[in-house]
């Protein structure tokens, strides 16, 4: 092992170089101290093992948040860097007004001078501060200020030692953006995660929001039927997604929990996971993934009881549509009485030093706002306006919630920490414990709104979308459509724990990002607001193959050996690379192709003879070396798309009818089911994705290990796996180049992917593969190296226990003090 001690008078001087080759004499002593003395003392070990991996222990937490973050700044410090920039409202600043950025986790693109305008409001509202002043439950515990205070004094020691100068990451090396931060900064970055799935996803609608002119003409709205539509596309296309398996006693090997957590995040940007284990002895003992910016494991596990999380199905905002003063654009109706808005003018610092200028409105239902997922569809006029009502934007007890769940010992205790915080802003929980019992629960933050108000109190566009998509728009001219309070509520105007779906078993619970309803088809979850989730309705076909493979490896007709799960058979269910589309349509598309030699797609006619036979030497799964996945990829791409030429018998096609057996309330696992090979686009669908390989000069056998490609510097690494939506349980997004190159460089797809076990000792037994790799710096050595073990599905061993840690070959020490 080798042991550094650093302290002030010690900087690392060699850029790119990570927790190495920096010894040097230290005052400070090797052990942690007992106490933390009004906050002038912060001391941690570092450890570094293989692939990257952190070991941060400390006394307190302050010394977790110091070491945590010092050697997250090593690994990411240009991506965080860039994101205090985006909280601050300073993007235009130092990268133009004209440019975007994408936030990938919520799948926007967002105008740089909008942007900050979003969040300049935000900062003059002081929304950060009021929470950070609050008390629990509501404001931060003493555990999680002190790990934000450490958090602060590790990132500003790590630019201290190296230098802006000097980073190893050349994204950032020498720029002026990147600086020292301060407490507020890390709050604000929590914030802006709390609003991923609600106002950020209008940053361009609220920051650009401004009342017409005086001369201005009452513009006409889209019909509700089409918005809703145009709402409907856009949100379920930014749903990126996860999965998640929690094993109880009856359905393992063992008779212990067992998880497998699948999240699907970004592989590019600030939503990404970063792995480490925390351990405070005595008090603290968990590993797993935090987000980019949080020294919390926030998936992960301790020593009986792991969870994952998945992305929810509930609605975190809804907008109000309000009524307008004539002649005050500024001005709305509350039970007939006019009400000001709250006019907030704000200033934005341009490259040249100018300011831009621009005044900002906010109602008693939120901000004022113009569009959603880059859709105008809530045009500010003389007469109508809409205003954004967010449930999160108060909600900071998430902090406190991922506090007490890193010392949690079971779902049981997990389960009455999500009751009592009430702070999980977007997703779900699937959780298993060392006792056999495992959890699925829902509890997150939502918009009180019944399905009756939502009704009641609907504007007239509310009316198609609290019956298409479950999300109310309310009518703002009256005060008895704000949100109700529940008793058991922490905070007032969202659903209380006892109205939220929750379920404890001992076989499984599942969720593929569908609603909380087929949790286990065996026991389904009815009965709650519709603004939650939908229920008795049909299930994407990614829930479907989860469900399957789960009922079938326990009652043993998965054609494996015995049944029930062990380990390795959870992990390899991932890995298996299942395609339910095709388990569904191709037999049926084989029978097409069987009569129909000769079609006519996007690119002309083509002879289908050589690609049906490759289809039915397929294996049916999306392994890097199977022929036919993908022209099956490219045959459901066009079958997805309508907007095939008009005029044609393909034109006329709807979704629905690709089924030959419908939906089955009382069969949702296996329904709908069959190609309607009689549909005319199905063949249009075939012939097209012939006409995108050979157009291409892709050979129609293509295998994915050339074609389906995460580019890491000048090498291309191979990617199985294939797009959730098609049915695959390992799902895998990338864009597809319509080139030669195939589909390129992963969107979203599997990220921090844990298979934990509880087995008769002390320490969990457990792997994970971070398939993108610790580090976004391209000099770093854990920029690629968990990917190209992805790519020839490898796991890594998990080291949780302090003998399998300090058995790491690989691993080197470090103490850091001030």
């Amino acid at each position: 092992m080798d042991v550094q001690m650093i302290n002030r008078s010690v900087y690392i001087v060699a850029a790119g170089l990570f927790l190495s080759a920096c010894g040097g004499s230290s005052s400070t002593s090797s052990a942690a101290p007992d106490t933390i003395s009004d906050g002038s003392v912060y001391q941690a070990t570092i450890r570094r093992g293989e692939l990257g991996m952190v070991h941060v222990t400390a006394s307190d937490y302050t010394g977790i948040g110091y070491g945590y973050s010092y050697a997250f700044a090593e690994d990411n410090i240009c991506t965080i860097a860039d994101v205090y920039v985006t909280v601050s409202g300073e993007r235009s600043k130092y990268f133009g007004p004209d440019a975007s950025w994408d936030m990938v986790g919520n799948g926007t693109t967002n105008n740089n001078l909008n942007s900050d305008f979003f969040f300049k409001l935000i900062n003059a509202e002081q929304r950060v501060e009021k929470l950070m002043a609050q008390a629990p439950p509501l404001g931060p515990l003493p555990e999680a200020r002190d790990l934000v205070k450490g958090y602060v004094a590790g990132y500003n020691r790590y630019l201290r030692d190296v230098g802006v100068a000097n980073l190893p990451d050349p994204a950032c090396r020498g720029a002026e953006w990147v600086r020292p931060i301060t407490e507020l900064d890390v709050y604000r970055r929590f914030y802006q995660l709390a609003l991923l799935g609600s106002s950020a996803v209008a940053i361009d609608g609220i920051g650009s929001a401004q009342p017409p002119g005086p001369d201005s003409l009452t513009a006409s709205m889209a019909s509700p039927a089409l918005i809703a539509e145009q709402l409907g596309q856009a949100w379920e296309g930014i749903q990126i997604g996860s999965n998640a398996i929690a094993l109880g006693s009856e359905a393992t090997a063992n008779g212990k929990g067992m998880l497998l957590g699948n999240p699907h995040f970004p592989w590019d940007g600030a939503e990404r996971f970063h792995q480490a284990h925390m351990t405070i002895p005595g008090t603290l003992d968990t590993t797993g993934s935090a987000l980019f910016g949080v020294p919390m494991i926030l998936i992960g596990h301790t020593e009986n009881m792991a969870w994952s999380h998945t992305v929810s199905s509930a609605w975190r905002f809804t907008p109000y549509q309000l009524t307008l003063v004539p002649g005050d654009p500024t001005s709305y109706l509350v039970d007939g009485q006019p009400e000001a808005m709250v006019a907030q003018p704000l200033n934005v610092e341009l490259p040249d030093g100018s300011l831009a200028s621009r005044t900002l409105y906010s109602t008693r239902w939120g901000p004022m706002l113009n569009e959603i997922l880059g859709l105008p569809v809530f045009p500010w006029t003389p007469a109508v306006a809409f205003a954004l009502g967010d449930a999160n934007a108060l909600n900071f007890r998430y902090l406190n919630h991922f506090v007490e769940t890193n010392r949690a010992q079971s779902v049981r205790e997990l389960l009455a920490i999500m009751e009592r915080n009430q702070g999980i802003p977007w997703v779900n929980t699937i959780a298993a414990d060392s006792s056999g019992e495992a959890l699925y629960a829902d509890i997150s933050v939502t918009p009180n709104v019944s399905n009756e108000k939502a009704l009641e109190c609907a504007s007239p566009l509310g009316l198609v979308t609290a019956n298409t998509l479950g999300l109310p728009v309310l009518d703002g001219s009256r005060a008895a459509c704000a949100w109700d309070d529940d008793a058991d509520a922490v905070q007032p105007g969202i659903i209380g724990p006892d109205n939220m779906p929750s379920l404890i078993r001992r076989d499984y619970v599942t969720n593929s990002n569908d609603s909380y309803w087929l949790a286990n088809p065996d026991e389904p979850l009815e009965g709650f607001f519709r603004i939650i989730g939908d229920e008795r309705t049909e299930r994407r076909m990614r829930t479907r193959i989860g469900l399957l493979m789960t009922k079938q490896r326990i009652d043993g007709s998965d054609g494996l050996s015995g049944a029930k799960f062990s380990r390795q058979q959870l992990q390899e269910l991932l890995f298996n690379n299942r395609h339910m589309a095709a388990e569904l349509w191709l037999d049926d598309l084989l029978q097409l192709c069987a009569v129909t030699p000769g079609m006519i797609g996007a690119g002309g006619p083509v002879q289908t003879t050589e690609a049906c036979a490759v289809l039915a030497n397929w294996t049916r799964r999306d392994d890097l070396d199977a022929p036919g996945a993908l022209l099956f990829r490219r045959f459901v791409a066009n079958l997805f798309i309508s907007d095939v030429p008009t005029g044609t018998a393909a034109s006329s096609f709807g979704f629905a009818d690709v089924w030959t057996t419908p939906f089955d309330v009382n069969d949702p696992v296996n329904t709908p089911s069959g190609l309607n090979i009689a549909n005319p686009h199905v063949q249009y669908a075939l012939a097209s994705a012939i006409s995108d390989l050979q157009g291409n000069n892709i050979p129609l056998d293509a295998s994915l290990r050339q074609y389906v490609t995460e580019s890491r510097g000048e090498v291309k690494i191979p990617i199985h796996g294939g797009p959730g939506s098609y049915g695959l349980f390992n799902a895998m997004s990338s864009t597809w180049s319509n080139s030669e190159e195939g589909y390129n460089d992963v969107v979203h797809g599997a990220s921090f992917v844990q298979v934990v076990s509880f087995d008769n000792d002390d320490c969990p037994d457990t792997q994970t593969i971070l398939t993108y790799s610790q580090s976004a710096n391209s000099e770093s050595p854990y920029f690629a190296d968990q990917t190209q073990m992805y790519s020839r599905k490898e796991w890594v061993a998990g080291r949780f226990c302090e003998a399998a840690v300090v058995a790491d070959a690989s691993l080197s020490t470090i103490e850091i003090s001030e």
